[in-house]
């Protein structure tokens, strides 16, 4: 039986929403560009294939930066990072509103991705430290509204402001949140003093700062073109490079990423965990639209309904799963997650039997992803010490964009491979790949680290 968690501060859950704001603007901005690039292409007088830089150039360019979070937090203090990395992106966003040519817009986009690379993870490495064993589901659960509320407010608030204003102000809205952070960030997050850091492992910045780009880039080529010379190699070599880099790492006395920490209990299944979800997350986001319109022929306006629904289920679940995480431990939440999203990817599979019950299901399936990526998250953080959080933090956003990504292609490539004549059969063999990366998820959930101890409580 299990006794109840401690309360949690108002203090630490002023943290949480702080470090949240980060995270929710970050996660808006990977999600509404792509709703402006017809609107910035017919602007700037740009081809399609330029324009998609505006959304492609942010995942790249925060791919780069994200491996580097761990070392930068130890080097100059948590705090110090989060700050200047969120006046970086305010900074960017500004940039970006006020650009006149689509080289300028470009540039502006990689800087806010880069600093949404140093922003995301140092955020939750500062939550993290700052809270005891039983307080962290409830507060990751937090941050975790913030950032399922971006991609599921993303569509919806990009169209009205498109439609009524101009793409501009879908940057223009960092601005006051961003600032906003910044200054509570002085009086609420703790100040960590910087660390006696090791000497940057530059082999490994080289290796993995090119490679995780690389997965990214190739991954959105594909999915934007199909499967080309150009994508193709980019994937196979970025793949190459976070190899060598994995040999590179347990290899060398001071890594840039402790890699070490798959040996802890519980730690590799995390991961595990994290990164299937990711890519039964944006495997689906890829897959679920064009199965909307072309399958239910739902027109833009519906299909975009019911995506928000899928986002909603996560946002609403998500703070209830912390608590629940919190009072009975990772492994039964997210095992219970995968659970409901295997049910609910698996109903895809005969559409003609819920004609009628596409909401409800859409909704089930963000709560279900939700249930089982953040408590997976948490074991994660749970399964190091404080000292370590940061590097962990780094290991699970990139099992995150690199689960995300490959979900994505292996998605592209299967449809791809099975279209043919029949398009439906296609659909049907995406949506069995999706309920095969649920069912490896239900897996590794069950091999997370049990409830906390007595010496943890």
């Amino acid at each position: 039986m299990s006794s109840a968690p401690p309360t949690i501060s108002s203090r630490l859950w002023i943290v949480a929403a702080v470090t949240g704001c980060g995270a929710f603007i970050a996660m808006l901005d990977s999600t509404v560009a792509n709703l402006a690039i017809d609107a910035i292409r017919r602007e700037f007088g740009a081809s399609l294939e330029d324009a998609q830089w505006v959304a492609t150039s942010y995942l790249v360019a925060l791919a780069l930066s994200l491996p580097l979070s761990a070392w930068l937090a130890r080097r100059f203090g948590s705090r110090r990072v989060w700050v200047a990395a969120l006046l970086t992106f305010v900074a960017a966003s500004v940039w970006c509103a006020l650009s006149r040519d689509m080289a300028t817009l470009t540039v502006a986009r990689c800087l806010q991705g880069l600093s949404a690379g140093l922003m995301v993870p140092t955020g939750q490495a500062i939550l993290s430290e700052a809270a005891s064993r039983q307080q962290l589901g409830r507060l990751m659960g937090t941050v975790g509204f913030a950032v399922a509320l971006g991609p599921a407010l993303g569509p919806g608030l990009g169209g009205v402001l498109i439609d009524g204003l101009s793409w501009r102000w879908l940057f223009w809205i960092n601005v006051p949140i961003g600032i906003g952070a910044a200054v509570a960030a002085k009086y609420v997050l703790p100040l960590r003093e910087a660390s006696s850091a090791d000497r940057l492992d530059t082999t490994g910045l080289i290796l993995v700062g090119l490679g995780l780009p690389l997965v990214l880039f190739g991954s959105a080529e594909i999915g934007a073109s199909g499967l080309t010379l150009s994508s193709t190699s980019s994937l196979v070599a970025g793949l190459a490079l976070i190899i060598a880099f994995v040999i590179h790492a347990r290899r060398s006395q001071a890594p840039l990423i402790d890699i070490r920490l798959f040996r802890r209990a519980g730690f590799a299944a995390a991961v595990c965990t994290a990164g299937l979800t990711g890519a039964a997350m944006y495997g689906g986001l890829l897959l679920i639209p064009l199965f909307l319109l072309d399958s239910l022929n739902l027109s833009a306006t519906d299909a975009g309904l019911m995506l928000f629904m899928m986002g909603m289920g996560a946002a609403v679940v998500l703070p209830v799963a912390g608590n629940v995480t919190d009072r009975y431990g990772a492994l039964a939440v997210s095992l219970i997650g995968s659970a409901i999203l295997l049910l609910s990817t698996t109903a895809f599979l005969w559409p003609s039997v819920l004609s009628l019950a596409w909401a409800p299901l859409l909704f089930a399936r963000g709560g279900g992803l939700a249930l089982a990526q953040m408590p997976s998250m948490t074991a994660a953080y749970l399964a190091v010490g404080k000292n370590e959080i940061g590097d962990a933090a780094t290991i699970v956003n990139i099992a995150q964009r690199i689960g995300g990504a490959l979900g994505a292609i292996t998605t592209v490539v299967v449809l791809e491979k099975t279209a043919n004549a029949d398009n439906q059969l296609a659909y049907r063999w995406g949506f069995a790949l999706l309920v095969t990366f649920a069912a490896g998820s239900m897996v590794t959930s069950m091999l997370l680290k049990r409830p906390l101890s007595q010496s943890d409580r």
